[in-house]
């Protein structure tokens, strides 16, 4: 009961550039760097105060996959470069997390793919990973792409977004080959070029704003 009334507070926002927020990075199990980019989410933030006008905390815990402190959060974002293993139990909050309101955005650091794809059918095995067309509003918010932009090359493959959608809504976007959350780093970890880590930061942005208002 304590976890719905949690919900039923923080997740039913009128509009995204009113109250004040807090984000937080998804704990798991299996090895994987889930510690990657620690400057990624608290950057991401800045530029949402800084362009959107929201009052986000800068503040960015780590929050376990099975912990009931995961309600306390309207998004999560999750990273890593290798492997990931969710329990049933952990499964099973997350899926209930999801579905009482909450988002995960997932970015793949190269490396993830193999092993998220099998987690996320512990999440939810009946629904399948869809790639999202270029016109999907979530590459429409305030800035707009034609699909998520690259940052980072590795194999040669384009970049793409997927999603695992319920009752019409969008509540998990896994993002792969895209390298967003190595572009929201300090400059100086990656040196990426400006227009690059802007692209980065817009598109994380545009994240920010969808999950926020569905």
């Amino acid at each position: 009961m304590r976890n719905l009334i949690l919900v039923l507070l923080l997740f039913p926002f009128s509009s995204f550039s009113q109250g004040t927020y807090q984000l937080a990075v998804l704990k798991y199990s299996g090895g994987g760097d889930y510690y990657a980019n620690p400057t990624a989410l608290p950057n991401l933030i800045s530029f949402c105060n800084k362009e959107l006008g929201t009052n986000i905390s800068k503040d960015v815990p780590y929050v376990e996959v099975g912990s009931k402190d995961l309600y306390l959060y309207p998004m999560v974002h999750m990273t890593g470069h290798g492997n990931v293993v969710f329990s049933r139990a952990e499964a099973e909050n997350l899926r209930n997390y999801l579905l009482a309101g909450g988002f995960l955005h997932i970015d793949d650091n190269y490396g993830m793919d193999e092993f998220i794809r099998v987690e996320l059918k512990k999440v939810f095995p009946n629904n399948q990973l869809v790639e999202l067309p270029s016109n999907h509003p979530i590459f429409n918010q305030k800035y707009k792409f034609n699909g998520p932009p690259k940052i980072h090359e590795h194999d040669g493959k384009r970049p793409q977004a997927f999603g695992i959608i319920e009752n019409g809504r969008l509540l998990c976007l896994y993002t792969y080959e895209t390298d967003l959350s190595d572009g929201w780093e300090d400059p100086q970890v990656h040196n990426d070029p400006s227009d690059k880590r802007r692209q980065a930061l817009q598109m994380g942005a545009n994240i920010m704003m969808y999950a926020f208002m569905k």
